[in-house]
């Protein structure tokens, strides 16, 4: 049977606040660096680390039985944090709820061993029914988001969204925990999943991995419109020497952070909590005073600064590659 983890994660601290992206000034590793650094600041450490500091250390991949962890570890309870948007996700790794007037759209899954707890059992803690779920979007074919897929399929007849290149690779596994998915819907770039009165635009960003998709969707808070940015996928280590690949990341981040400013997107939202640090913020959202902001309302430099972040990390490696007599 294939085993597969998902990203291992690491924090890094002392950044400085930027109020907006800054571009390399030149293609050496340094000023990559720099840039990502700045873009970063004090929001992103987590992205930082992922993608510029120690990628290459990064564990990942097959091999070996799984361990699960402790359940302490990772549990964390589901919350509400917009009108219409819920948090099912653990202290690691995300999972949301998009309630529309037909039905919900649950984007991403997680490991096999905390999906009865954190989607399942969250929803039905939210007062939100799971066989309610029509969609369920996958940004990425990596076991700590798809492996909730086949529970979704099989239990609640849910339609599963998933990039072609990463249904091909899920069909290849052998195995995986929670069993294999059925494909279902491929995603395409641009396409839109309507359901009732929300509506979610894909965006195909590969590089992650090949069929890596993020979203555009709108949320309302009291009653307010936001739109939110969600990345489907951030590590670097799978394409780490691979400078094509490198690239294409690069290339995706950037047409993404320009879709996201197109649509007016101030909400950034990825698949794990130490990138914009959700299972945090969803406890705020639950103690915030009358007038304030929502924790996860971040503004549109914020959103561009988090894929600054993300395409200055892949230039850094790929002028590493290059040697410094390119």
């Amino acid at each position: 049977m294939t085993i597969r983890f998902g990203c291992v994660l690491a924090t890094f601290a002392g950044m400085c606040l930027a109020n907006a992206p800054v571009l390399a000034a030149s293609d050496s590793v340094d000023d990559h660096l720099r840039a990502a650094k700045a873009a970063a600041g004090v929001d992103f450490g987590g992205a930082l680390s992922t993608t510029c500091v120690a990628p290459d250390n990064i564990g990942g991949g097959s091999g070996g039985p799984r361990i699960i962890p402790d359940r302490a570890t990772w549990y964390a309870e589901p919350a509400k944090v917009f009108d219409n948007l819920y948090f099912v996700g653990t202290k690691v790794h995300s999972a949301w709820a998009l309630t529309t007037s037909d039905g919900i759209i649950l984007i991403d899954t997680l490991f096999a061993y905390a999906n009865e707890d954190e989607i399942v059992g969250g929803l039905k803690k939210l007062g939100l029914n799971p066989a309610k779920v029509k969609y369920v979007l996958i940004s990425h074919g990596h076991g700590d988001h798809d492996e909730g897929a086949r529970l979704m399929q099989e239990r609640y007849g849910s339609k599963i969204v998933m990039g072609a290149p990463d249904w091909d690779g899920i069909e290849k596994l052998a195995d995986m925990p929670g069993g294999k998915p059925k494909r279902d819907v491929v995603a395409t770039d641009g396409q839109k999943i309507t359901l009732g009165d929300t509506t979610v635009t894909l965006v195909s960003t590969p590089g992650h991995t090949p069929g890596t998709t993020s979203f555009l969707f709108t949320v309302k808070d009291n009653g307010k419109p936001l739109t939110v940015a969600y990345s489907g996928g951030t590590a670097l280590q799978l394409i780490y020497n691979d400078a094509g690949k490198l690239n294409i990341y690069a290339e995706t981040q950037g047409k993404f952070q320009r879709l996201a400013k197109e649509a007016g997107a101030t909400v950034l939202i990825t698949n794990h909590s130490q990138f914009d640090n959700a299972a945090t913020k969803a406890r705020l959202v639950a103690v915030r005073k009358p007038g304030e902001p929502n924790p996860f309302e971040a503004g549109s430099d914020s959103v561009a600064r988090y894929l600054t972040v993300l395409a200055e990390c892949a230039k850094a490696q790929i002028a590493r590659l290059k040697g410094p007599n390119s």
